[in-house]
């Protein structure tokens, strides 16, 4: 065979050679195995967890947007306060969120900058709902001036209820550099500064009393960055985030904050032409919206309020990001076209 030939000494070594190379193959081997072992144990582990995680986020969707309906609701007042104040409270989700708190008994008062509409829902609740209601005009885009005849108008009531829903969006979906400068300065003071400020407002009351809740409403922009949503996206990070911090600081002294995360509803900042209108399980009215986002107050401290906008919120959060960019571009592509094409 190969050793044919070979005197003694080199046949030894030889087959040394042969043998030694054998065991370090078996070493190889056996190390490899360990190696794979514990990979296959990695895997396993890591399988399981982010099998845990999914069925733990579909059964909170569930116990969130489903079984609420299935007993009776909450008494807001007893639990919270007799009064509500709702910022951007004449149009899309702040109106809608208004009347659903009327519908549970709550007083509410309307802060928008336009008087006439104003008084209009105003009366509108009243005579619908058989509460008390107010309103406050503020312009929240004027500055720090506006917050001192707000918090004369409200030192007085029992304020139970916060909803922080004014907000300044993009006129569509554009390049940061094709949004105005006035268009910036509304989005950051008042995407970010009124919510703040409010808060700062009417925390101190519902401190002192031991109760209270503030609903900050957000955006689902804000899952991950947003191309062609720049600003608008991180001022609605700003939100989610200082809302969660709040809980942390004042869930002890009987606070509830809530950081509300919709994705597409169908109000004035999506065209009624647009093909988002059409999917209304996907981009619900504001009425139904709110009516599902009441619902969740007092349970979830971050939730997006509505049961598909959840499932839409599950996925944001385990794809990779370039794949959200990649949707998000596709998508803003398409509302900048439409909202253009309405406009010509």
């Amino acid at each position: 065979m190969i050793y044919r030939g070979m005197n003694k000494s080199v046949k030894m070594a030889a087959m040394a050679a042969v043998d030694s190379f054998y065991l370090l193959y078996r070493e190889i081997a056996r190390s490899c195995n360990c190696y794979m072992e514990a990979l296959a144990l990695v895997g396993a582990w890591y399988t399981a967890r982010k099998s845990i995680t999914v069925v733990c986020d579909f059964y909170s969707l569930i116990r969130l947007h489903f079984v609420p309906r299935l007993v009776s609701r909450a008494d807001l007042i007893k639990q919270y306060g007799r009064w509500a104040v709702v910022s951007g409270a004449t149009d899309g989700i702040g109106r809608a969120y208004a009347e659903e708190l009327a519908s549970r008994g709550l007083n509410i008062i309307l802060i928008s900058r336009n008087q006439e509409k104003l008084q209009m829902v105003a009366k509108d609740i009243a005579d619908t709902y058989k509460v008390e209601t107010d309103i406050i005009v503020a312009d929240f885009s004027n500055g720090r001036e506006i917050y001192d005849p707000i918090r004369e108008a409200l030192k007085d009531k029992d304020i139970g209820i916060l909803v922080n829903n004014v907000g300044v969006f993009y006129p569509y979906p554009q390049y940061f550099t094709q949004v105005s400068e006035d268009k910036l300065w509304d989005i950051i003071n008042v995407n970010i500064a009124a919510a703040s400020l409010m808060v700062h407002i009417v925390l101190p009351g519902m401190v002192e009393r031991k109760k209270g809740a503030v609903v900050t409403i957000s955006s689902g922009s804000c899952c991950k960055p947003t191309p062609q949503l720049a600003a608008f996206s991180a001022s609605k990070a700003y939100l989610d985030h200082f809302s969660r911090a709040l809980q942390y600081e004042y869930a002890s002294k009987g606070i509830f904050v809530q950081s509300l995360i919709p994705f597409y509803v169908a109000t004035n900042m999506t065209a009624p032409g647009s093909f988002l209108h059409k999917c209304s399980w996907l981009v619900p009215s504001p009425k139904v919206y709110a009516h599902h986002a009441v619902s969740t107050l007092g349970i979830s401290k971050r939730t997006t309020g509505y049961w598909s906008h959840s499932i839409q919120f599950l996925f944001a959060q385990y794809m990779p990001e370039w794949l959200w960019v990649w949707g998000a571009n596709i998508l803003n592509r398409s509302l900048r076209k439409e909202a253009l094409s309405c406009k010509a």
